[in-house]
């Protein structure tokens, strides 16, 4: 079976597919990336079906000479919209795209100032090479969703890229919360990140967005792990019962779907951020997809329309920019999980097409210099130059 294939205006080619085998996606990546001259490949697999080691490989074979860079997924987003168990590839030409990356392993034991003092570096050299002025570049950050190091990690990255734009995704694994990948030139890894600098003679903007407001309802860490991310106790109560209790439910029908429909929020600075539950634990704790600590108060935060709020968004975006071609994205699972629960999913995946939205599920958002919950990053690139 062959992959399906999208070219756009602004010269960036996605390829994707499905119920085909990792040599038959790299031979049809191979073809399509030599046609588009491409400086770099971004590949994003659901792992089940696409298995690492074997994709590592099956390039290695049939594209020896591409870059590429690559994560699995909690679900992709492809021109046809959301799916499942698919692989995409989104090439960036050469002529109009030029692209450096770093892979940092160990990033839950390694020295943050070491981090910062190598994407420096990076960066440093990235910038000399331009032959064009430097405001033109974006950073995009592929990180293990299950290293508990995205905050950490973001920040110091941040605090390196001398005001360079930031966006980025966690890795999933389909809800399992076993084990992510990352994929970079023929090295798998995980428990680590992999940093990507890019100058784009394409026009762009970075953008996030949500879809939930703060209700009155607070909870107040009383007993946590910060270590694994566990909170033991919410407000002097078991964890999973205050929550419940909360937000109306009993606490054994706790799951995917109510965590997804039923945020909770921190507030930052006068901002309310996404605080995500991952999964409701056998001792009746709560294990999030965020740094969490005793002390922290959360809100009970509710949803509002998912398809409304991100369709005024990428209409903004498309005032702005004159127009978007394609749009790299990064959205978390959780959202995708509330559509289905509010039967938005069809509405959401339709807004996502009409605004050629390519990328994944993530386990979290980078935007700036914060780890999110909960929302969806991304890029939009306008119409090409005229050749």
């Amino acid at each position: 079976m062959k992959c399906e294939r999208r070219t756009y205006s602004c010269g960036i080619v996605v390829v994707f597919g499905s119920e085909l085998s990792v040599e038959d996606f790299a031979d049809d990546l191979a073809a399509a990336a030599k046609e588009a001259e491409a400086s770099l490949a971004s590949i994003y697999f659901c792992q089940e079906s696409f298995e690492p080691e074997a994709l590592v490989a099956a390039l290695r074979k049939h594209a020896p000479w591409l870059k590429y860079v690559g994560s699995s997924t909690a679900g992709e987003i492809t021109p046809a919209g959301y799916s499942e168990g698919q692989i995409i590839a989104i090439l960036f030409p050469n002529d109009r795209f030029q692209a450096s990356a770093i892979l940092i392993e160990n990033i839950s034991t390694c020295s943050m100032d070491d981090v910062v003092a190598r994407i420096s570096d990076t960066r440093r050299d990235f910038e000399e090479g331009l032959e064009n002025d430097a405001p033109s570049i974006f950073s995009v950050l592929l990180i293990d969703g299950l290293s508990r190091a995205e905050e950490a990690f973001t920040s110091a990255l941040y605090w390196s890229l001398n005001n360079i734009p930031l966006i980025g995704g966690s890795a999933g694994d389909n809800l399992r919360f076993r084990e992510t990948s990352l994929i970079m030139n023929g090295r798998v890894a995980t428990d680590a990140a992999i940093v990507i600098f890019m100058h784009s003679e394409v026009p762009f903007r970075v953008f996030k967005t949500d879809n939930f407001v703060p209700t009155s309802h607070k909870l107040v860490v009383t007993a946590s792990d910060p270590d694994s991310r566990t909170v033991t106790e919410l407000n002097a109560e078991p964890a999973a019962k205050a929550y419940a209790e909360a937000i109306g439910i009993d606490p054994e029908s706790l799951g995917p779907m109510s965590f997804a429909s039923h945020p909770v929020v921190v507030r930052v600075g006068g901002d309310y951020y996404c605080r995500s539950i991952q999964k409701l634990n056998p001792d009746g704790s709560l294990s999030f997809f965020c740094a969490i600590d005793d002390g922290i108060v959360l809100t009970i935060a509710q949803p509002m329309g998912m398809v409304e709020s991100t369709g005024e968004k990428l209409r903004e975006i498309e005032e702005d920019l004159g127009g978007i071609d394609v749009l790299l994205g990064f959205d978390c699972v959780l959202r995708r999980l509330d559509a289905q629960n509010r039967q938005s999913f069809s509405a959401l995946s339709a807004l996502y097409r009409e605004y050629n939205v390519s990328g994944f599920c993530t386990y979290g958002e980078q935007f700036r210099s914060m780890h999110l919950n909960q929302t969806l990053t991304g890029i939009a690139f306008g119409p090409g130059p005229a050749d």
